[in-house]
């Protein structure tokens, strides 16, 4: 047998994950762009104030306890076991995902109802507000609370489909919610967006149930991908002896691992919005509260979503039959190469971030009720996020090698070092700190946090894996050589942005952006950035084409 013969289905394993990836990246760039329209028009209409705060803790509400109950099992342990489930049953798992899904449903249900029961207690964990503010708040959440069920329907629906190789979906419907969410912010800008500032109880209730709508459509927009996948879901409750609470023995540490990461949200989320009364107080210039922290990290994450998530999700059912197989050789390539070919982009784009903050933040939320002021603050913030993109890319890719061997123990144990971290830095910066400067210090406190639960999951996984495995691999070099090139990038990208200033926020980010990118395409060929010198080449193949 030669050699391409041997290894020729490897690399059409890697074209299929490419081209998975390449689907689900193009996805999340259209959702990630009508995002930032989606964050813009959302600080025009409501700001970065107090009032700006309590949407956010509302709308953000429903997400953390989403995925504190359930969410993060289904995302890490739905997949593994349907692939297990399709290979074991003799009907190709049918009957098995049928019970999980209306099991699941079920629980999704009856955790909405009670959520929205005890919307007053939840409000009153996350925040002290007392008066108009609290009342604010607390309509807010009555109103996006009916999100848990569906972000869970949409996390289920999606899996599946994930689980059968169906990929693109779950990334493009968030388009759907993104329009449906500026929509109903722009009627309210247009109709009352100008008259003063607070909201009646009609406006309220628009923004609110608008809110909870996008995700609604989000969800069933689902439906029509699963038919063509000639998907049925016939609800079944013969769940005795059918095998479905093997996932929930196995989920029991990542509900753990959810609840420390929620303990640490908790805590940022109530300081940060004890800092945005302090600094309103005070008089600070500019919004430096707990909706500023948010709009700082949607930012940040978005490199994030579009190649991590997506490369990992391709990654991950394949990952998993390697595991299934006791193949622990394909796992550790794969992971090499999720690495490898997130970094080309992840450390580029972090640079990019910390070098242009200041022009991306006035681009995206500069406009009606965020003013100069508010743009600087939250520019602050996402320079403090930008170096932790890079270690939050690798753990997440990491800490899904962990998962698809069938370990969700470790990630929990590692994860107690993140979350104990960013909780204990983030108090320490509201401590130490003054308002204007302390929700900065807390997005410092998180990448600190990442940086962290990067080296220590990077060693746990070595030792797992045997050997020096990760630590020979072609990754981390690959890491170092991406820093080295991106550095100086980044500094010329800052200086031309900086001579753009004067035609404005646009042009000067989209300057220092263009210079970044140019000189990192020509360092990549001297320092070996292999990744780059592929997406260069295949730009110029197109072109040639």
């Amino acid at each position: 047998m030669t050699a391409q013969t041997r290894t020729g289905p490897r690399h059409a394993a890697k074209a299929s994950v490419g081209r998975s990836g390449a689907v689900m990246a193009a996805g999340s760039i259209v959702s990630r762009a009508t995002g930032f329209v989606r964050s813009a028009v959302v600080a025009a209409a409501l700001g970065v104030g107090l009032v700006g705060d309590g949407f956010a803790v509302a709308n953000n509400v429903p997400n953390i306890l989403y995925t504190l109950l359930i969410g993060g099992t289904l995302n890490a342990v739905f997949v593994p076991e349907l692939v297990r489930a399709a290979k074991e049953h003799s009907d190709g798992g049918a009957a098995y995902t049928d019970r999980l899904l209306t099991a699941c449903t079920a629980a999704l249900v009856v955790i909405t109802a009670a959520a929205v029961a005890a919307a007053p207690a939840i409000v009153g964990l996350y925040t002290d507000y007392t008066g108009a503010q609290a009342d604010l708040t607390l309509a807010f959440a009555r109103y996006c609370l009916p999100q848990i069920l569906f972000y869970g329907l949409f996390t289920l629906l999606g899996q599946v489909l994930n689980a059968r190789g169906r990929f693109g979906a779950m990334m493009w419907t968030p388009v759907l919610n993104n329009v449906v969410v500026i929509a109903v912010f722009g009627l309210y800008l247009a109709t009352a967006g100008t008259a003063g500032n607070t909201l009646s109880a009609a406006d309220t209730r628009l923004l609110g149930w608008g809110t909870t709508a996008g995700i609604a459509v989000q969800a069933l927009a689902l439906v029509p991908a699963l038919r063509a996948a000639r998907f049925r879901w016939r609800p079944r409750f013969d769940w005795r002896g059918s095998g479905i609470t093997r996932p929930l023995r196995s989920a029991g540490w990542l509900v753990l691992l959810v609840l420390t990461n929620q303990i640490a949200y908790w805590v940022v989320t109530t300081l940060s919005t004890r800092a945005g009364q302090h600094a309103h107080t005070e008089g600070v210039a500019g919004g430096a509260g707990y909706a500023a922290y948010t709009n700082a990290y949607q930012l940040w994450v978005v490199p994030h979503g579009i190649v991590t998530v997506s490369l990992l999700t391709a990654l991950m059912p394949r990952m998993s039959r390697s595991a299934a197989d006791d193949d622990p050789a394909a796992v550790r390539r794969d992971l090499s190469y999720g690495l490898r070919t997130s970094a080309a982009m992840i450390v580029p784009a972090a640079c990019a971030l910390l070098a242009l903050a200041p022009w991306v933040m006035g681009a995206v939320f500069g406009y009606a009720r965020t003013g100069p002021d508010d743009v600087a603050v939250m520019a602050g913030m996402l320079q403090a996020f930008a170096p932790g993109l890079i270690a939050f890319s690798g753990q997440y890719v990491l800490s899904r090698g962990f998962y698809a061997l069938g370990d969700t123990r470790t990630p929990f144990l590692l994860n107690l070092v993140i979350a104990g971290c960013n909780a204990a830095f983030s108090a320490l910066a509201y401590v130490v700190l003054p308002a204007r400067w302390a929700v900065t210090g807390m997005a410092g406190a998180y990448s600190l946090a990442l940086f962290i639960g990067l080296a220590v999951t990077a060693y746990t996984l070595n030792r797992r894996l045997g050997g020096g495995a990760l630590l020979r691999s072609p990754a981390l070099g690959a890491h170092g050589r991406l820093l080295l090139g991106c550095a100086p990038a980044a500094l010329l990208g800052y200086g031309a942005a900086r001579a753009a200033d004067r035609l404005g926020d646009f042009a000067a980010a989209g300057a220092g952006a263009a210079v970044l990118l140019v000189t990192v395409a020509l360092l990549a060929r001297p320092l070996r950035l292999d990744g780059i010198n592929d997406m260069v080449g295949k730009l110029r193949g197109g072109r040639g084409r």
